[in-house]
């Protein structure tokens, strides 16, 4: 099919009407609204179902109860009201069932403001609600790469009955780049042995994410973990750019690392032996990726949009074994790539030690460079 010019939160709500989308439940925030709005239009006309629920809580719980039906489910939203969602997505894991979840994240904490940012990692990986289950994390760096992993949201959350969440800062979802859609796919109904549907002619199937008795509990856990290991083995993504013989690696998800590829490029052309790796899969994390380059690289820079997050899985990669330094621009400030330059261009002059807080050299730059005095 031909490339057309495409929004990036409508291209994501497109792409998931042709992944199958069957029912989608939202409230607006910016920067994710136009995927609530384009839905709002687009599903009607396809006789499927949306729902603008009164608030995030309620759109979480209508995901919830769709979800046990066996349909394919989503919803959207932006930082804070992802985090209203936390206790509606542990239900979901504790009963294991499928479904989507998008962020289009902005800056923070608190209602900060509309600005793109990367400060949700923690909250998509390490957080999600209370209790102890993993989540499939997928982080887009392009409006194609977004098209292209929303219908793997839906087969991965699908083949694992887990959450899937796609994290995308605020540039993505609103710029506009040229893009190819999938075709159309057809519905079908799976009649999933798990599913409550409403059948009458077999035995009552029951979802709930409570389980009294303690083994129960730790058995529903183990299952997690096992289904877990299997997504590991299986399902771990990313990119690579001129790592064959890298000598410093950068490493950077979603529009940071796309920016910190702007500057290896440049790098390069400078004869700086310096590559990026960019995890497209920030849950399962990369790691063993990063473990094999400490045996070629002679340092890391990590580059984020935050105030250094993804920063401890490379530091659980790398594990001591070369230095790992840290960049990044919190408050929902998108880095130039004049700046990660400079900053390769630092690791490179060397020579450096291992910090055991690489994020105090970063914050004594920044004050230096803002011109705030350090407190």
């Amino acid at each position: 099919m031909p490339k057309e010019l495409w929004k990036g939160n409508e291209a994501i709500a497109e792409a998931a009407v042709r992944a199958g989308l069957e029912a989608y439940f939202g409230y607006p925030i910016t920067p994710q609204t136009e995927i609530l709005e384009y839905l709002s239009r687009r599903m009607p006309e396809l006789g499927r179902a949306f729902v603008q629920a009164e608030s995030e809580l309620g759109a979480i719980n209508m995901v919830y109860g769709a979800a046990c039906t066996g349909a394919r489910v989503m919803s959207s939203s932006s930082s804070p009201g992802v985090s209203l969602m936390m206790e509606g997505l542990s239900y979901i894991a504790g009963t294991e069932i499928p479904a989507v979840l998008v962020n289009v994240m902005r800056g923070g904490p608190g209602l900060g403001n509309i600005a793109p940012a990367q400060s949700d990692y923690n909250q998509a990986v390490r957080g999600g609600g209370h209790g102890d289950y993993p989540r499939i994390v997928l982080a887009p760096a392009s409006v194609q790469e977004a098209i292209d992993l929303m219908a793997l949201s839906f087969d991965l959350a699908e083949k694992y009955r887990m959450i899937a969440m796609m994290i995308l800062d605020g540039s993505v979802g609103q710029m506009m780049e040229p893009a190819e859609m999938p075709a159309m796919r057809e519905i079908r109904r799976r009649d999933y042995e798990w599913a409550v549907n409403g059948a009458m002619n077999r035995e009552r199937r029951i979802l709930t994410s409570i389980y009294l008795n303690p083994l129960d509990e730790e058995k529903t856990n183990l299952r997690l973990a096992e289904r877990w290991n299997e997504v590991k083995t299986n399902e771990v993504r990313y990119k690579e750019y001129f790592l064959d013989d890298a000598k410093y690696v950068v490493v950077g998800f979603g529009t940071a690392g796309r920016v910190a590829l702007s500057a290896v490029r440049e790098a390069r052309a400078h004869g700086v032996k310096v590559g990026l790796l960019r995890p497209i899969t920030v849950s399962p994390f990369p790691y063993e990726a990063l473990n094999q380059l400490t045996g070629q690289v002679e340092a890391f820079l990590v580059v984020e949009m935050n105030a250094g997050q993804m920063l401890d899985d490379v530091q659980l990669a790398v594990r001591g074994r070369v230095p790992v330094e840290f960049y990044g621009r919190p408050g929902g400030v998108v880095p130039f790539h004049d700046e990660i330059l400079d900053e390769i261009r630092r690791l490179v002059s060397g020579p450096l030690a291992v910090s055991s807080n690489p994020r105090d050299s970063w914050l004594t730059r920044m004050y230096r460079n803002l011109k705030i005095a350090v407190p």
